[in-house]
């Protein structure tokens, strides 16, 4: 004999929205699979390959009118149960009214030891149903390791780069050395 469960249907992100106003600016949530997730505070070893990698984006960004910005929700009309906040968005166009973007061309999520499944996990199959979404970086924070996933029609690619390694970003006409990113930390 089996026994079905039935599932509570979690929030979508217009309440979720509504919801997240009336927290205390010091919180920080995200929605995945329709769950409100408390955001712990980063260590400051993932700050500062935060810091060093959106100030390297922002450079190659500023040039073509988009910009490099911490902390923006993304959205996606194809699963409208998640709101996940990565670390590093580039987007271009006009500023947000509010934390929430569309339209990201590069996304960057800084690994954490306690995140690193889900990040790797449901947020990769989220961020692929963004459809100006083309260059997703994976960024390790416990070891010089980058992933770049990046869109090729309707596939996916992903390159793995070490120390020695550069991000080349054809989108925004340049690349990052992947020292750069963990400028100023020991390994």
């Amino acid at each position: 004999m089996s026994l079905a469960v039935k599932r509570d249907v979690g929030m979508d992100v217009a309440a979720f929205r509504l919801w997240a106003e009336a927290r205390p600016d010091a919180e920080r949530w995200e929605l995945l699979d329709g769950e409100p997730v408390l955001m712990a505070p980063p260590r400051e070893r993932h700050q500062r390959i935060v810091m060093n990698l959106a100030g390297r984006l922002d450079a190659l960004a500023e040039p073509r009118g988009c910009r490099a910005v911490p902390n923006l929700a993304i959205l996606s009309a194809a699963m409208d149960d998640f709101a996940p906040i990565p670390d590093v968005v580039v987007r271009c166009g006009p500023p947000l009214p509010d934390g929430y973007a569309t339209d990201p061309l590069l996304v960057a999520e800084v690994l954490s030891p306690s995140t690193m499944s889900l990040d790797r996990g449901r947020k990769i199959d989220f961020y692929r149903t963004v459809p100006s979404l083309k260059v997703l970086l994976i960024v390790y924070s416990d070891e010089i390791r980058i992933e770049v996933w990046r869109r090729a029609g309707e596939d996916w690619g992903v390159t793995a780069l070490g120390p020695d390694g550069t991000v080349t970003l054809p989108e925004l006409d340049g690349s990052v050395p992947v020292r750069d990113i963990y400028r100023g930390l020991t390994v």
